[in-house]
């Protein structure tokens, strides 16, 4: 199955890219990495389309089977990046193919709103978005960045839930 994660940051290091990459690891996943490239901010304009960022992005989501979404909750919503990212991608991308969502919090009770939006965006590509969610607090991280051995078990539990031939 081909699965596309994508790290819905636009920083370079950081708790949703580590959330991310391990994502992309535990699937074999391709990992869109938000930080990385040129993608240009949408203005709606069909020559955008043109962006060598833009068509590489439409010919992997196009492609892929299913997603993972992972953003950082800011200031009660998901990430201007991830969200520039999508609004370049259409219903035909997303329509019927499995979509989690994942959010990063920076402290003890956010992450939910950031869920909340991606999954009306989702809504609005017509992509299968699951039930089941996972929400990553600071308490969940080691010091080095990793993932806490019982935060480890839970998505790996969501992931086997959602992915479990996969994983």
């Amino acid at each position: 199955m081909s699965i596309v994660i994508f790290s819905g940051t636009p920083r370079k290091h950081g708790r949703t890219r580590q959330v991310a990459k391990e994502v992309a690891e535990k699937l074999d996943g391709t990992l869109v990495d938000l930080s990385e490239g040129s993608l240009p901010m949408f203005n709606g304009e069909d020559a955008q389309g043109q962006n060598e960022t833009v068509q590489w992005l439409r010919k992997i989501v196009e492609e892929a089977e299913a997603f993972v979404w992972v953003s950082p909750e800011y200031h009660n919503g998901m990430s201007g990046a991830l969200k520039n990212a999508l609004d370049y991608l259409g219903s035909n991308h997303f329509k019927g193919k499995p979509t989690l969502l994942l959010a990063v919090s920076g402290g003890g009770k956010g992450g939910i709103n950031a869920l909340n939006q991606m999954r009306t965006i989702g809504r609005g590509l017509y992509a299968d978005v699951a039930a089941q969610q996972m929400i990553f607090d600071p308490d969940d991280f080691i010091g080095d960045g990793r993932l806490s051995r019982e935060s480890e078990e839970k998505l790996q539990e969501v992931l086997s839930g959602f992915f479990p031939v996969q994983v």
